[in-house]
């Protein structure tokens, strides 16, 4: 009868899958980098509205196949919230119980969608509170605990199975320069950037992965060190990635560059390209933008023409108390009007 329930389970995400389109690729035009397309993969259109919808389901999906979730299991995750928002919607087309460890900074709106989908908010002082506390309430309540941050990086097959990479690939075969010269992608878990790396080279492509990094995050000197040990106090002020510590999901050998991007820069970016796009988009498509536009100014300097891809993460709809707030942005953030005269040569028609 458990494997009845299990089977029933997985039919009911994959029927949901199968009602789903893939999400766009949105061409960015900047006349100012003549020679070199940039798009956007907008992954903001999952029925929860971030690339975590696309981790969130094969997380189930892994779960349920190695016998981790079971008829009424509780779930828990340790999360800052796109990942808990999904997590949640699958929890609830399951009918499973469903708590998100996150911190007491999660953007409101984030916390209003887990609840809408059923879920829990259980919150923590500081982002490097989560880990042991979802751990914790897995044992005090039976239930199981996700642990994103350990299992993004194989719950997902890099080998294609219309993965993000897969799906990147085959959106850019009649576009004037078919294989990216880059793909550009922030770390959270880092199972995106493992995904991505690793169908790279699979495929033997030509594209290469640059990973940019926020502020009060360890990622780029574990790039850089190969030191797993390594932590910081502050827990990343871009919201859904950055992290304290280096993840297990991590894997820094797929990865061929990578930038360190200021905070200030990141809050720049998404406020050019609401002027570009008309939309509004989350803190962390500012952070893949800022490192786009660096790999692109270097592409022309070396009389470089090709492609680059990035993700478009989640909407803005979600941050408007925050990034989209001038008052917040100032006491948390700091200036980036430096920042928007820097970058805005690039955004420009002349």
């Amino acid at each position: 009868m458990a494997n009845q329930w299990v089977n029933q389970a997985i039919g009911k995400i994959e029927a949901d899958f199968q009602r789903s389109a893939d999400t766009h690729l949105i061409k960015l035009t900047l006349p100012a980098l003549s020679g070199i397309d940039i798009y956007l993969k907008d992954e903001s259109t999952h029925p929860t509205g971030s690339l975590k919808h696309r981790l969130a389901r094969s997380l189930f999906l892994y779960g349920l196949c190695n016998g981790w979730i079971q008829e009424q299991t509780t779930i828990i995750e340790s999360s800052s919230g796109s990942t808990a928002v999904s997590e949640a919607y699958f929890a609830r087309l399951l009918g499973l119980p469903f708590i998100a460890v996150m911190p007491k900074s999660t953007a409101k709106k984030k916390v209003q969608q887990i609840e809408f989908y059923g879920g829990q908010c259980h919150f923590v002082d500081h982002s490097s509170e989560i880990y042991a506390e979802s751990q914790r309430l897995a044992k005090e309540l039976n239930g199981h605990y996700m642990d994103q941050f350990t299992y993004a990086e194989r719950a997902t097959d890099w080998r294609g199975n219309n993965n993000i990479a897969n799906a990147i690939f085959d959106q850019m075969q009649k576009e004037p320069h078919p294989t990216p010269t880059w793909i550009v992608m922030s770390p959270g878990t880092g199972g995106t950037s493992a995904t991505i790396g690793r169908y790279i080279r699979y495929q033997q492509e030509t594209t290469q992965l640059c990973v940019v990094d926020p502020e009060n995050s360890v990622f780029f000197d574990y790039f850089k060190t190969g030191d797993t040990t390594l932590t910081c106090d502050n827990g990343s002020r871009i919201e859904g990635i950055g992290r304290p510590r280096a993840e297990p999901s991590f894997i820094p050998g797929v990865v061929d560059h990578m930038i360190k991007v200021d905070d200030a820069a990141s809050i720049a970016c998404i406020r050019l390209l609401e002027k570009s796009i008309g939309r509004k988009t989350g803190p962390s498509t500012g952070t893949n933008l800022y490192g786009v536009l660096m790999l692109a100014k270097q592409m022309q300097q070396n009389q470089q023409q090709g492609s680059i891809v990035t993700l478009l993460c989640d909407a803005g709809e979600r941050y408007l108390d925050t990034y989209y707030n001038d008052e917040w942005v100032a006491n948390n953030i700091g200036d980036t009007s430096e920042y928007e005269a820097l970058l805005s040569p690039f955004f420009n028609d002349d």
